[in-house]
């Protein structure tokens, strides 16, 4: 099974809900999305076994070659060429690599060049292989990372954890799994940004279900909204400074604390069940 984990927001839980998870299922392959700031190997510390680069293909010109039909410029939906001064200009930041140009041009006279994006580490801890994708400062997007990350991996059981929000790298990130767990935190805005995520999971028609983090006694705002939606709470994990120690400390809490191992393997056990 291949599970995502989506927040509205950075700091709500989702790579503790992912790194637990992964843990608890065994065999398990955990796959960090999250390229701008990745921080699931901060707790696996995972043994490196292969790194390599990630490059996108963008398009340049030889002038001498080039007729000055435009048709490149006018077929870019993005808008990254203009011809300028009987020269075509490429803005790599809005590029998407399609090669249309190329294809288009009758004289020869674009080639692609390739430009290096990111890396992507695999790694082992214990059972899990661990998978992280770094997008070099500065980028523009995260997807061709996030592609890559992805189709690489034909393992069975995959927890993919992934970028904060509801951009395309978040889509790019649940377009094939199976199951969507959504981390919120029991607040007006924590509602705000499980809002934003439910509604994106709807769009593309998958299985969800809601991990509550940071909960306190008492029924919250979180869990009636989760109520009014008919959306099943899959587990709750409470606000504590026990838990807040372990994160701290770099520690995976299903490792070092019977309590939490058992927490995350019932919420497990959860997400099989709803996800038949």
């Amino acid at each position: 099974m291949k599970i995502a984990i989506l927040s509205g927001k950075g700091g709500t839980g989702k790579t503790l809900l992912s790194v637990n998870l992964a843990t608890v299922m065994g065999e398990a392959t955990y796959i960090d999305c999250d390229v701008e700031e990745p921080n699931g190997h901060l707790f696996f510390k995972p043994t490196i076994t292969l790194q390599k680069e990630v490059k996108v293909y963008l398009p340049t010109q030889d002038i001498t070659k080039c007729n000055g039909c435009r048709k490149c410029v006018d077929f870019c939906k993005f808008n990254a060429l203009a011809y300028i001064n009987k020269k075509l200009v490429v803005f790599d930041e809005v590029c998407h690599s399609c090669e249309g140009c190329k294809m288009l041009c009758e004289t020869g006279a674009i080639t692609m060049r390739p430009k290096t994006i990111g890396v992507i580490k695999e790694g082992i801890h214990g059972k899990n292989k661990v998978n992280t994708g770094i997008l070099n400062m500065g980028e523009a997007s995260g997807v061709p990372i996030i592609k890559e990350l992805l189709n690489s991996c034909k393992d069975e059981n995959i927890v993919v954890d992934c970028p904060p929000g509801s951009a395309c790298v978040v889509m790019e990130s649940i377009r094939d799994v199976d199951y969507c767990v959504l981390v919120a935190e029991p607040t007006i805005f924590g509602v705000h940004n499980l809002n934003m995520v439910y509604n994106l999971v709807n769009i593309f028609g998958k299985k969800l279900g809601v991990v509550l983090n940071k909960c306190i006694d008492g029924e919250t705002i979180a869990e009636e909204y989760c109520k009014e939606h008919n959306i099943k709470v899959l587990g709750r994990i409470e606000f504590s400074k026990e838990l807040a120690e372990i994160n701290s400390n770099g520690e995976i809490a299903s490792e070092v604390s019977e309590k939490y191992r058992k927490l995350f393997e019932d919420i497990y056990q959860q997400i099989l069940k709803e996800a038949k």
